[in-house]
């Protein structure tokens, strides 16, 4: 029986763990599969579209060539020839100097649709043709509620790692103080009278219907004694003191449709709580602060191996634009396909963020209230002081 049982409890672990996660991949699968498939509606939309020379591209070109031919050796001449270059480039399109077959390849789309439903947006990729934008707003719309729920829902997981990690240091801290301020002497005396308050406690437990019948064997019969009901008694006793059957087990067996609605139960049970976890934490918005300087610093040192044109400072300026959501476009990436390897590091930071900012909201929301409280209290006291 042991052999055939330990198989069984290892199928049911797995079935609870399988379901207890399946919430949560289910959330990141339907994102994944989301942006492959905006990905590629945009290269086959926006990747074959044919380059017409618009009007004011050839008017750019004359005016360019005609700059060109006035520039002279002269110094004061040549700042005018910048200054005029500077106000051409300024009316030019950047479309005009894109190939829409690199610009919106695979990788390239996959990384426009990050950056529109993650609300980045930076701006170096959008689309041109009329189809192309009502295709644009028609996945914001979806996707970005879908990126939030995937935020909300890793969020609760990040929140208990957070929350649990924090209690487990100042339990631990505690400890430590406790140590500290308790000597030697005063705490093998307290431990003494703990264990002697122990041991003159005695736990009497309550008599059993049989022991009673037996104490009261040799007094005399009661009168209103009935043999049936003591019998009944002594049955529900022995009812009682045999081991619970799992009657949900006995279900199962019996009916296996039951089964399947507990799970589904179960199921929708971790749906229903997604945000509650997030609700309930209550850590220092200094350590989330320094969390999140520390997280987009191992970035910043990280991502100039393959970002030639960014520094330090740059990467971590480009970080916290797109950890924020902000996503000017005055930082742009040379090699979007490996920054799209980095797009689990942007959906986990921007969690850390998105709880910052809720820590952030609900101390603004205490703050507000404290002040709004303090202010009430100041007019009841003036109205006290001088009255009408």
């Amino acid at each position: 029986m042991a052999t055939t049982s330990q198989p069984l409890r290892g199928k049911t672990t797995c079935k609870k763990i399988f379901w207890a996660v399946f919430p949560h991949a289910c959330f990141i699968l339907s994102l994944v599969i989301y942006a492959f498939l905006g990905a590629l509606m945009f290269s086959h939309m926006e990747g074959t579209r044919e380059v017409t020379v618009t009007e004011e591209y050839r008017t750019f070109l004359q005016n360019l060539v005609y700059l060109a031919r006035e520039l002279s050796d002269n110094v004061t001449e040549n700042e005018k020839f910048n200054d005029d270059i500077r106000k051409l480039f300024n009316t030019a399109d950047p479309v005009w100097f894109m190939n829409p077959e690199e610009r919106w390849s695979f990788f390239g789309s996959l990384f426009f649709c990050c950056t529109v439903f993650t609300t980045v947006g930076y701006g170096n990729t959008y689309p041109v043709t009329r189809s192309g934008k009502y295709l644009c707003m028609l996945y914001a719309l979806f996707g970005i509620p879908l990126m939030f729920l995937v935020l909300t829902d890793m969020g609760d997981i990040l929140a208990t790692v957070l929350s649990t990690s924090y209690n487990e240091f100042r339990k631990l801290q505690s400890k430590i103080l406790a140590s500290k301020l308790c000597s030697g002497s005063t705490c093998s005396k307290r431990n003494e009278l703990k264990s002697r308050a122990q041991s003159k406690i005695v736990i009497n437990e309550p008599l059993t219907i049989m022991e009673v019948l037996r104490s009261q064997s040799g007094m005399k019969p009661v009168k209103y004694r009935n043999v049936e009901l003591f019998e009944m008694l002594i049955a529900r006793e022995n009812e009682n003191t045999q081991p619970a059957r799992n009657k949900s087990m006995e279900r199962w067996s019996s009916c296996p449709e039951l089964a399947r609605e507990k799970t589904v139960s179960r199921v929708i049970e971790n749906f229903d709580k997604i945000g509650k976890e997030l609700e309930k934490l209550d850590v220092p918005i200094v350590l989330m602060v320094l969390v999140i300087f520390v997280y987009i610093s191992c970035a910043a040192a990280i991502l100039p191996n393959w970002e030639k044109n960014m520094d330090f400072q740059e990467a971590f300026y480009f970080c916290f634009i797109t950890l924020t959501t902000i996503g000017f476009g005055d930082t742009k990436l040379e090699h979007p396909k490996f920054f799209l390897f980095f797009s689990l590091y942007i959906i986990i930071g921007m969690e850390i963020v998105f709880i910052a900012f809720k820590l952030g909201q609900d101390r603004l929301i205490v703050l507000y209230k404290k002040v709004i409280s303090f202010c009430a209290e100041k007019n009841m006291s003036s109205k006290k002081i001088y009255p009408k």
